[in-house]
């Protein structure tokens, strides 16, 4: 197999854990998140249509971080105005 520029490529077997989430936007749009094991790593990696156009690699101690963020998120809904986004901290 080849990439773009006609480099081989390597064919990796997808993992068997993870999900797929359809992008809000619709489209051909949607995120994959696969478990690693044998690298120690979640993967997060957006699609559109069959090509990967960006993947974030996540250290198992990460995954609460952002599981806590999004709920947060979730909690906080309806307390911000319309269309905000909250506050990064560095922290």
């Amino acid at each position: 197999m080849t990439d773009r520029e006609g480099t081989a490529a390597e064919v990796v077997a997808l993992p068997v854990s993870g999900g797929i989430l359809p992008d809000a936007r619709g489209g051909d749009r949607w995120m994959r998140v696969t478990w690693h094991d044998e690298a120690d790593l979640v993967v997060l990696s957006l699609w559109r249509g069959d090509a990967c156009v960006a993947t974030f690699r996540l250290s198992p101690d990460q995954v609460p971080l952002l599981a806590n963020d999004l709920v947060e998120g979730l909690a906080g809904r309806g307390q911000r105005p319309s269309g905000s986004i909250g506050p990064v901290d560095g922290g």
